[in-house]
Order: C-alpha cells, then structure tokens, then sequence
C-alpha cells in the first residue's frame, strides 16, 4: 500500500506485457486555480496592471509592479474575504501564480511590506483619482456609454475601536442608520457615481465629514 500511495501507475500498452511505467509523485504539486483565473482575464483585458504601472511608476529592485500588487490584492479580496491582507502569502500559496501574474512570481513576493510601500504609494497618487482614471479608461476602452449616471451613498459596516475623527483627510467610523440591520456597528459611509449604461463604477468617495450619517440617522 505505500509503494502504491508513492507513485502513480497508469495504464499503457506495456501492461498486457506485464511491464507498467511509474510516475514519482514527489515531482508533482497540486494548484488549485477556481474562479482566479477568470479575474486574472478580466484584469489582463482590461489593462489594468498597465494602467496602474503608468501612474505608480516602478522602482529598482522590486519583484512585483504596483499594478502587480494591487491586482493580487483584488484577487485575495475576492477569494480570501473577512481575512487580513497580511494573510496574502497564505492564500497564493497552492495558486498557479505563473497563469494568473507572470512566471518567477512567488506567494512569499506579496508579503505586508510589499502592500503596504503600493499602499502608501496609493495613498500618496490619491486613491479616489486612481479609481476614477481606471475607471474611465477601461469604459472608453469597452465603449461604455457615461453620458449619463446615477449617484447614491452606500455604506460598510466596522467592528472594533477606532480612534475620533483627528484631522480633514481622516475618513469619518460613525454609528447611523444601518443598512446591514447592525446598529450597534460603527460604519463608513461612501457616495459614488455609476454610469446607467451597465452600472459601471466612475466616482467614488468616502466621507469625512458627520453630515452624510445626519440624514441616515433614525
């Protein structure tokens, strides 16, 4: 039974001659790669590893672009959610990451000091820029009619302390009215601005202010 559990015997036009080839399964590794590799596609179609790159810049020495980073930071938001980005290693780790990036990639190069220098670089562009400039790219390039757009205000609900809004860039963690039926959670508001055509995301932005949460207030 451990000979068997060891290698892989396969059937071959050798076994009617009573000889068999044998494969060792230490040569192999399994990678599961599920719904990665359709938003590996959509991101590739729509260029935005390039897109972010050109904005970002690159600096010497780095393993993985900035649009490299963002783009595994998506992926793990949509396969590995309510975890911590620090987890991001663990969830590439048994992920063919030569389909989804580029081959040399490696789970250990999407490591928090990583993240956190595209973060603060990010941050540093202006995230609500960086949004909105993809965003309107990719509608030219898919011909996305924006002509005309809705805007409303949604909200994300927060567990934990957080320290009192302390200056004008700080995002306001306030309780309101819930739209999650969790009153007792602190949230954070955010209005953005979608085309009518495919209800594609433009605008987006968070407040800073207490005034959006007056008018959700019961």
């Amino acid at each position: 039974m451990g000979n068997f559990i060891q290698k892989i015997i396969y059937a071959s036009p050798l076994i009617s001659q009573g000889r068999y080839r044998a494969i060792n399964t230490n040569s192999y590794s399994i990678e599961r790669l599920d719904h990665l590799g359709i938003i590996a596609g959509v991101i590739k179609d729509l260029n935005i590893v390039e897109l972010i790159d050109k904005r970002l810049g690159s600096f010497q020495g780095e393993t993985l672009s900035a649009g490299e980073t963002v783009a595994g930071m998506i992926m793990n938001g949509l396969g590995f959610s309510n975890k911590p980005l620090s987890l991001t290693p663990l969830f590439f780790k048994k992920v063919p990451l030569s389909l989804l990036f580029r081959e040399g990639v490696k789970a250990e190069d999407f490591n928090r000091f990583q993240l956190g220098r595209v973060l603060d670089r990010c941050h540093g562009y202006g995230t609500e820029l960086l949004f909105s400039e993809i965003s309107l790219n990719v509608c030219r390039q898919e011909k996305v009619d924006t002509r005309f757009n809705s805007l409303d205000s949604t909200s994300f609900t927060l567990s934990g302390d957080y320290l009192e809004k302390t200056d004008d860039e700080t995002v306001a963690i306030k309780l309101g009215y819930s739209k999650d039926h969790r009153p007792d959670l602190k949230q954070v508001m955010l209005e953005m601005m979608v085309s009518q055509d495919g209800g594609i995301p433009l605008i987006g932005k968070a407040l800073l202010t207490l005034s959006g949460y007056l008018f959700l207030k019961k």
